[in-house]
């Protein structure tokens, strides 16, 4: 995971690779540690091979503290995860990257 801060109070966390109840907490932590004063957190999530309902809980869980999107493409495995859950109306998803 990388973070970076963008103008106009945007924080981008870029993620990657597999998440699941053993690793989705370091992503909750880095998303409230280093996006604090953000207000709006966009979750590029193009590199995410893999994700359970651990990832989705931390997704609803950010979604309450503040504003969130997530830069797409979504990967087919998320997209299925969020559509068979019902949660992907939730989200608003930027298929372009973050602007």
């Amino acid at each position: 995971m990388t973070v970076r801060a963008e103008a106009d109070g945007v924080s981008v966390v870029a993620c990657s690779g597999e998440f699941d109840q053993d690793t989705v907490g370091l992503l909750h932590e880095a998303c409230e540690r280093e996006t604090a004063g953000a207000q709006l957190l966009v979750l590029d999530v193009k590199g995410v091979a893999f994700a359970d309902s651990s990832f989705l809980n931390t997704l609803i869980r950010l979604r309450r503290i503040r504003p969130l999107a997530l830069a797409g493409p979504l990967p087919a495995q998320l997209h299925r995860l969020l559509e068979l859950t019902g949660a992907l109306p939730l989200f608003e998803v930027r298929q372009s990257g973050v602007a």
